[in-house]
Order: C-alpha cells, then sequence, then structure tokens
C-alpha cells in the first residue's frame, strides 16, 4: 500500500499544506501559512480532533432530535470537516459552504472527496457577500468559522452582518461561530452584545483556562430565538477527552458586562494570537 504523502499548494490568501496523520490511515492535517485549519479523517467522518470542532460538534447534536436532517450553512470551509460530520451523523442533511479562498476548495475537494451523495453545494465567496443574498428563513442552522489568516475578519463582527445571519435563520434556528480571544474579552464580550440584540438566548463554551483568562483559545458561542438545551450541552462538553464549560443565563451576562455591540463603522477583526498559540512544530 502506497504511503500517503504531503501536499503542499499556494492558494489565494496564502500557503496551503495537507499533511497525512502517521496515527490514521486516512487522515489529513490542513494549514494555511503554518496555522492549523482542519482535520479530516476520510474513514471516520464523525471524529473531531480539534477541540473547538468537537464543541460545535456538541452543538450540532443537540439541535434537534438525533439523525433529524438539517439544512445548514457553513460560512468558512477549510477541509469541510463539520459539514462531512454532518452528513454522517444527519444523513439527508442539505448544506452549502461558503469560502471565499476557491484554489483551497479545489485543493480540499481534489485530495480529500466528499461523500458520495452528501448533499454539499459549495461556493466561492465572501461569507458575507453571500449572506445578504441567501433566502430567507432557510436554514436551521448557520455556523460560522472564518478566519482570515488566524483572525475573524471584522465584517462578520458588526451588528448588520447579525441581522442577515438571523434574516437567514428559521425561527426556530441556531447559530454558531468559532471565536478566538483571551483576557480582557474585549472582542469576545463585544461578540456577545452584539449578537445579544438580536437572539435573546446565549451561550457561550470554552475550556476553564480560556475562561479565567490565562491563556489564548477558542470560544464556541451559540445564539438562538429560542431556548435550547444547554443542560445536554453541559453535560457533553463537560464529559468530553477536552473538558469545557457551558455559560448562559445571569452569569453570561455577567460575563458580558457593560460591552457594546459593535456596528459596521467601528468593526475591527478578532485580537491577533500571541505567536504559538495555533502554531505546530
Amino acid at each position: 500500500m502506497t504511503e500517503p504523502i504531503p501536499v503542499a499548494r499556494a492558494v489565494d490568501h496564502g500557503f496551503a499544506k495537507l499533511m497525512p496523520d502517521v496515527d490514521r490511515a486516512r487522515a489529513w492535517l490542513l494549514t494555511v501559512d503554518g496555522a492549523p485549519q482542519s482535520y479530516v479523517d476520510l474513514d471516520e467522518p464523525t471524529h473531531l480532533e480539534f477541540e473547538y470542532a468537537r464543541r460545535l460538534g456538541h452543538v450540532l447534536d443537540t439541535v434537534a432530535e438525533a439523525g433529524r436532517p438539517l439544512d445548514v450553512l457553513h460560512l468558512g470551509g477549510g477541509a469541510l470537516t463539520l459539514p462531512r460530520y454532518l452528513a454522517a451523523t444527519r444523513p439527508g442533511s442539505r448544506q452549502d459552504v461558503v469560502e471565499a479562498d476557491q484554489e483551497l476548495l479545489r485543493l480540499v475537494v481534489e485530495h480529500l472527496p466528499l461523500p458520495d451523495g452528501a448533499s454539499i453545494a459549495l461556493h466561492g465567496a465572501d461569507a458575507r457577500a453571500w449572506l445578504e443574498t441567501a433566502p430567507a428563513d432557510s436554514a436551521d442552522v448557520l455556523v460560522a468559522d472564518v478566519f482570515g489568516g488566524s483572525r475573524v475578519p471584522a465584517h462578520l463582527t458588526s451588528l448588520g452582518y447579525v441581522r442577515e445571519a438571523a434574516r437567514v435563520l428559521r425561527d426556530g434556528g441556531v447559530y454558531l461561530a468559532n471565536l478566538a480571544d483571551t483576557a480582557p474579552f474585549a472582542f469576545l464580550r463585544s461578540q456577545l452584545a452584539t449578537l445579544g440584540t438580536v437572539f435573546p438566548e446565549l451561550a457561550l463554551i470554552a475550556e476553564p483556562g480560556v475562561l479565567r483568562g490565562r491563556r489564548f483559545g477558542n470560544a464556541v458561542v451559540v445564539a438562538a430565538r429560542e431556548p435550547f438545551d444547554t443542560a445536554a450541552l453541559a453535560r457533553l462538553t463537560a464529559s468530553d477527552a477536552f473538558p469545557a464549560r457551558v455559560r448562559h443565563g445571569a452569569a453570561l451576562r455577567d460575563f458580558t458586562g457593560g460591552a457594546r455591540p459593535v456596528r459596521d463603522e467601528d468593526a475591527v477583526p478578532s485580537p491577533e494570537p500571541p505567536d504559538g498559540a495555533f502554531g505546530i512544530g
């Protein structure tokens, strides 16, 4: 059997590498400019290697009864880890993936093909521009995992963007975002304030060390118009191999404090990670 070999290629927004995992036969790590972006196991699409991806997966597992197909919009594609996960855990789901880096999409599809029969449509476009043309009330879930380099672009952090996301979601829909920050959490708190202007139900999922401000790291934000099962979410995240905590209700309001919603004219990207925060050896 031929050993898989790394693949490297210049893409629209950097230099991408696909590197095989020596411990899993058909598993690959995608990096862009040295920063890990995605991990995919073609033989086991339900395996989520990255901690933040596992937390997004826990939310996706709890937003509806197990196995029920969903209409899902993904902003940010990477190696299509979560679309593959949903195709396996919720067969029949219809998914749209919007990725600004068209060369990255080509690289991923060429070397890590999508499963046969998966209803996953790929769109090479800017996330907000595509969102603004998407039909209203067309998605059950919107997953935002967009990083330009290692930062969330400014135009995906504002009240105008959040209102577009709410327009596309159905009444019972759920918005998920992968964000990154550290103490004093000015960016994360501003995002919670911005989402809270449209979505009355909010939750924050993060590793305790990140929540205590001990290190820079990922935080998953969940937003909805209707209550969702935070108790089930807390059980799943607490029992994970990489335990996390779920903050909601009064504790989350205290965390958000006096942060103000972000207007388009005031929007800034998420903070630059410190050296080595997301790098690999």
